[in-house]
């Protein structure tokens, strides 16, 4: 127990220290900024999510004595409870069904559900963000382009950026959420890899070939792309929630890339080249986009099976 508190107190005193870099307005600070969760779901993967909760509340403690209580807040919400309840999620098991007489073998969270509520977690802290420029979506568009305006400096005059600064205002919301996702998704899978190199992974590792979303995710994203048309805070709510749940089918785009070059020559070559291409120019990500969702309509992974007569690995 007094070691659990042990790993609870570093992880919650590196999360803070990582999330209260980001005054300092160093470069570095702001990669440490969105590491900051990883500390507390190392410690719920490897020591359970009790010692990250005790780790949480004490960085938040920290931060209100240190900076101030709002500073707190924001930690908890937007850094210990997403760390906290993923790490809870990952290794949530149930015994599957099995032959009588045998032992039944245990049945993983689906990792696809986990990707989902990752994709939630960044939509819900980017509105919750937005909402602290202002309670209505004039408002908190006004606020956005006060701020872009002071980020361009003194070399910009109010009015004479108009153009670009209305349009980075307008996409600012879904490029947020989708860097939230993007962080929240990098940061669940250093942990697991960390925990794993450690011995200290209570699950076995996943097959990310094999990951689906619900369904339902489809209707949810169709629903977004709508509410995304109609104006106002409820566009803003729409497109934060269609720029998550696209990131959530690029993933699942990137498994079926993976999947349907398995039996590739120059499959290295093709996958390196086509991540080099995304992390370059980054438009090329669409097509994984796409691919995700051809595969959720398509099943192309499973057909992919089928055509080399291949029995499909279990999905997650």
């Amino acid at each position: 127990m007094m070691f659990q508190v042990l790993i609870a107190l570093a992880a919650g005193c590196a999360s803070a220290l990582m999330f209260a870099s980001i005054v300092s307005g160093a470069l570095i600070a702001l990669l440490l900024f969105y590491l900051a969760p990883l500390p507390l779901m190392v410690a719920a993967l490897g020591w359970g999510v009790v010692a990250a909760a005790i780790g949480g509340l004490i960085a938040a403690a920290g931060l209100a004595a240190l900076v101030s209580f709002p500073y707190a807040i924001a930690f908890l919400l937007t850094i210990a409870v997403p760390a906290c309840w993923l790490g809870h999620l990952a290794l949530l098991a149930r015994p599957a069904d099995a032959p009588q007489g045998d032992a039944a073998p245990l049945e993983w969270y689906p990792i696809g559900r986990l990707v989902v509520w990752m994709a939630g977690f960044a939509a819900t802290t980017t509105m919750a963000a937005l909402f602290s420029l202002g309670t209505d979506g004039a408002a908190i568009a006004d606020g956005l382009r006060s701020g872009l305006q002071r980020a361009l400096g003194p070399r910009s005059t109010p009015g004479s950026d108009a153009a670009l600064i209305d349009a980075l205002a307008a996409i600012a919301p879904p490029a947020a959420a989708t860097v939230a996702m993007l962080t929240l998704t990098l940061n669940l899978w250093l942990a697991a890899k960390i925990t794993a190199a450690s011995n200290r992974l209570g699950r076995p590792w996943p097959d990310l070939r094999t990951v689906t979303l619900p369904p339902l995710t489809l209707a949810v994203l169709s629903l977004a792309l709508a509410l995304s048309f109609v104006g106002g805070l409820t566009s803003m709510f729409g497109k934060t929630i269609s720029a998550a749940l696209f990131v959530a089918y690029g993933l699942t785009g990137a498994a079926t890339l993976h999947t349907v070059t398995m039996a590739a020559r120059n499959r290295l070559f093709l996958l390196s080249s086509a991540y080099a291409l995304m992390l370059i120019f980054l438009w090329p990500a669409v097509g994984l986009i796409v691919l995700g969702l051809g595969d959720a309509f398509l099943n192309l992974r499973q057909r992919y099976f089928q055509r080399r007569s291949m029995p499909p690995p279990p999905s997650h």
